[in-house]
């Protein structure tokens, strides 16, 4: 049979939050960064001078960030 202990101490959920406020402002910083290359990126995929990307700029904006703040706030 299981043993469950009644007395042991409640989880807070307030000691994540600043550690998501914080991952969520990183993450704002990164993804405003990465915006004006995708924009240039997109731009040139437009003239012909690079490879059409598979996203749109903000898209491609949107997946660098969630890539490079892991990376960066877990490291």
């Amino acid at each position: 049979m299981t043993h469950v202990d009644t007395n042991a101490p409640a989880r807070s959920r307030k000691k994540h939050a600043p550690r998501r406020t914080e991952y969520s402002a990183y993450f704002a910083v990164i993804f405003m960064t990465a915006v004006p290359f995708a924009l240039v990126a997109w731009a040139l995929a437009q003239v012909g001078i690079m490879d059409t990307p598979e996203h749109g700029p903000i898209k491609s904006a949107w997946s660098q960030a969630s890539i490079i703040t892991p990376k960066i706030f877990w490291a």
